[in-house]
């Protein structure tokens, strides 16, 4: 079974780009917005498409999707032919790196295929132990790729995955579809340096875990030991299990879904911790800062990782705006000498403006509000696994930031 969809067509969709993009192309960018293109004729979403300079000139293959105003995600810029080949020896590339990076390691829950980053657009897989969920980014790359037989290709390619689940957009009508095997009936335990967790692949957020987290939930564990650690927006308790598995004295999970504190409950027992140490706590984290800020608590340790505040370019002021009054909401609480990260992974926030050595960034300010100082002890971002084209920042989305406080 091929792993470029059947319906794709001999004949591939000739596209005039309207503006110079070759440079970029050239680079490794494999995007192209609706408004770099002279024409955008009808085709089923995902045909395969050539881009062209004025001159008639071919510079990229990919896929085109003219319902989309990322109409165009380029595969093959240097190499001759587009097939089933290509994609396999580009899976077979992000998975050798995969080996090297975890071989050795405590951890089964990884991602294997990062889309662009990996050379394959819009193509996203992470494994949980023995099962791989795929996730297909529009119907640009729904249409290009043949899901089953990347499925068949990752259970050949890796003998001890029995599951291969398709994990549908959020929006869409179903949750997925099972590709390989047997429909999980509960969630899958996987390990992550050492520690456990469960993730829901069928009905959780993403492929039900976030997976790029977790070098900086490592990250963390140092400053844990033996301190109080509040972490924000924990959904299933990720920040959580580690500092408690670090020996933290208590750890405070707060997230607004009631299902997602469950689960940071179930997460936490399965690395057999005490749970007197841990209390999940299903509330709004503004309100939650507002009302512990009247009390006078603090805590030794706070972890702020909110979901994305700018889903757009146009949202971007607004989302400003949020992330200062909650980092300063979070600073206030924030004990003397204590321990303050803060996180975005909105891509529309670059990492100029949520953090640089210099005033007025949002980290900045929200400490400069909170009227406290604070030394930067790390700026990160996503793990290896998680890889970005050097020529496509905007994929450079995850931003995590350590500061210590006055």
């Amino acid at each position: 079974m091929g792993l470029l969809s059947a319906e794709i067509g001999a004949k591939p969709v000739h596209l005039t780009l309207t503006r110079d993009r070759v440079r970029a192309l050239k680079a490794g960018s494999p995007w192209l917005y609706a408004d770099s293109l002279r024409e955008l004729p009808p085709a089923r979403p995902g045909s395969m498409a050539l881009i062209k300079t004025k001159d008639g000139d071919i510079i990229a293959k990919g896929f085109y999707d003219p319902g989309s105003q990322l109409a165009f995600r380029a595969v093959a810029v240097r190499e001759r032919r587009l097939d089933d080949a290509l994609v396999a020896a580009r899976l077979e590339r992000a998975v050798a790196m995969r080996q090297r990076l975890f071989e050795g390691a405590d951890t089964d829950g990884y991602r294997l295929v990062n889309g662009e980053g990996d050379g394959l657009p819009g193509l996203v897989c992470d494994v949980y132990a023995s099962t791989a969920v795929v996730k297909l980014d529009g119907a640009g790359p729904a249409g290009f790729y043949n899901a089953k037989g990347i499925a068949q290709w990752l259970v050949q390619r890796l003998p001890r995955l029995n599951c291969v689940w398709l994990k549908h957009r959020a929006g869409e009508d179903s949750r997925g579809a099972l590709l390989l095997g047997e429909r999980p009936a509960r969630p899958v335990v996987f390990v992550e340096n050492g520690v456990r967790f469960e993730s829901d692949v069928v009905m959780g957020q993403k492929t039900g875990f976030f997976l790029d987290q977790r070098d900086n939930r490592k990250r963390m564990q140092p400053f844990a030991r033996g301190r109080r650690v509040l972490n924000l927006f924990a959904y299933t308790g990720g920040f959580s299990a580690y500092a408690g598995a670090a020996g933290a004295a208590h750890v405070t999970s707060v997230d607004l879904a009631a299902p997602a504190c469950a689960s940071a409950e179930v997460n936490w027992g399965l690395n057999g911790l005490d749970a007197g140490r841990h209390a999940a706590v299903a509330a709004d984290c503004f309100a939650f800062l507002e009302d512990a800020a009247a009390a006078k608590e603090a805590w030794d340790v706070v972890i702020v990782d909110p979901p994305s505040f700018a889903p757009s370019k146009q949202s971007v002021t607004k989302a400003t705006a949020s992330y200062e009054r909650l980092f300063a909401a979070a600073v206030k609480i924030t004990a003397s000498g204590g321990i303050l990260a803060l996180s975005s992974c909105s891509s529309h926030i670059d990492f100029p403006l949520f953090h640089q050595a210099r005033p007025g960034t949002i980290c900045d300010s929200a400490v400069g509000r909170a009227r406290r100082s604070a030394a930067v002890l790390g700026v990160y971002g996503q793990p290896e696994d998680h890889p970005f084209p050097a020529a496509c920042q905007e994929l450079r989305y995850l931003k995590f930031v350590t500061h210590a406080l006055d």
